[in-house]
């Protein structure tokens, strides 16, 4: 039986077996039919050796991490059919390790954008001719990218904070974030003042005074909907001049994140306020302190150009 044979074999089984859908199959198809085309013999009496070859061709053929871990996927599949079917007496893709993915960097902005972002909401806050219900929600999303950018919490933190949080006026307070874990975040005065404000003009409105959350809504949850926020912080960016399809609250998050870093702080304390349970989580920012290790050696060491 030959690699062609072989391979619809395979297909076969997926099909009746396993129920793999058409496109499924017709993927499969194309992948195991490429490398067959590609390896002197065909496939299915390909040693691990040449099967290394094909990936190392494809990666230079510019195919992606993804589509080079699909393909790999694929043959896999293939020989352990041919293995469990008596076809062939081993699997070489046991010592084949799958293509690295990168990790994407996290979309961010810069300083001059985030400062043009809160001056806008600033400027909207503090508009004497809104009415009364636009006014309020100016003073909220006011209130929302202060506290944001001043924390680094995560969304679903933010709009579920307790109202004891603006209570208190504290320089810092406890947040329950992921697995139920504590951490300490600090607040800017800038933060607190917005808090402030917003607190008043929530007091003023009845629906509002005996709800346990800073920020509630009419909602199942009792408190404003992320979904709503995101909407709202586009808005905001739009009026402030800035594509909002590059806005969101986690790219304000990242913000947070990368100016603290770019400003000298250490990758651990960003982990902690960021409340990432793992070192590896938070390393997603090291291109910043690279850019920060090469600009402070640029401007400092007595030989750079």
């Amino acid at each position: 039986m030959n690699s062609a044979a072989r391979i619809e074999a395979f297909l076969e089984m997926m099909s009746a077996e396993r129920g793999a859908a058409e496109n499924t199959l017709s993927s499969y198809r194309r992948d195991l039919e490429d490398a067959s085309s590609e390896i002197d013999g065909g496939l299915a009496g390909a040693a691990a050796a040449d099967i290394r070859a094909y990936l190392d061709d494809i990666a230079a053929r510019g195919f992606a991490a993804t589509s080079q871990a699909r393909k790999l996927s694929a043959i896999r599949q293939f020989f352990k059919f041919l293995y469990a079917e008596g076809l062939r007496g081993d699997d070489p893709t046991g010592t084949l390790d799958s293509p690295k993915k990168g990790r994407p960097l996290p979309k961010t902005m810069s300083e001059a954008d985030t400062a043009r972002l809160i001056d806008r909401a600033a400027l909207e806050a503090g508009d004497a001719a809104l009415g009364n219900s636009e006014w309020l929600a100016s003073l909220r999303l006011h209130a929302l990218v202060e506290v944001l950018y001043a924390t680094g919490l995560r969304v679903s933190e933010l709009v579920g904070l307790p109202v004891t949080v603006a209570q208190r006026d504290d320089r810092f307070f406890m947040v329950r974030g992921k697995g139920d874990k504590e951490r300490m975040v600090p607040l800017s005065a800038k933060a607190r003042t917005a808090m402030k404000s917003w607190l008043a003009a929530r007091a003023k409105v009845p629906a509002f005074a005996d709800s346990p959350f800073l920020f509630p809504a009419a909602s199942d949850s009792g408190c404003l909907s992320r979904q709503v926020f995101a909407r709202d912080l586009k808005g905001l960016a739009a009026r402030a001049g800035i594509a909002s399809a590059k806005i969101s609250p986690h790219v304000l998050r990242h913000a947070f994140a990368s100016h603290l870093l770019q400003n000298g702080a250490d990758l651990r304390a960003v982990q902690q306020l960021l409340g990432h349970a793992d070192i590896s989580t938070t390393q997603i920012y090291t291109h910043v302190l690279e850019e920060r290790l090469v600009r402070l050696v640029n401007d400092h060491h007595p030989l750079a150009d």
